[in-house]
């Protein structure tokens, strides 16, 4: 299967693509609206599941390099899946912690 992708990812691929050609803006934005709620629904799922077969090959002594390969991805992104820190941006927190353990929020604060 080389560089050739699986057939089901080509159909969505394909539907995905068919979306953007809808010649109603109104209802191409409807269903745009539509996959995005259900990639946002179903992405933490499907990380636990590329996780689980990382893990499953690394476990196995599957090289890194290999795996990428395997999945399509970048050695960078196998090595942050298997050490659990492959998530979403926007599952991330936006600030990093302050002194005294509080968040900071890129402002002055006010100490009246």
């Amino acid at each position: 299967m080389a560089d050739e992708l699986a057939e089901e990812t080509q159909k969505v691929i394909d539907a995905l693509e068919a979306i953007e050609r809808i010649a109603d803006p109104v209802a191409r934005a409807a269903a745009i609206s539509d996959v995005l709620k259900y990639v946002e629904k179903s992405e933490p799922r499907w990380r636990d599941l590329r996780r689980d077969v990382v893990l499953n090959l690394r476990s196995d002594s599957v090289p890194y390099r290999r795996i990428a390969a395997m999945i399509h991805t970048s050695l960078g992104t196998v090595q942050s899946i298997e050490r659990g820190h492959a998530g979403a941006w926007r599952t991330k927190p936006r600030t990093k912690p302050g002194k005294g353990g509080e968040e900071s929020s890129g402002g002055t604060a006010n100490n009246d």
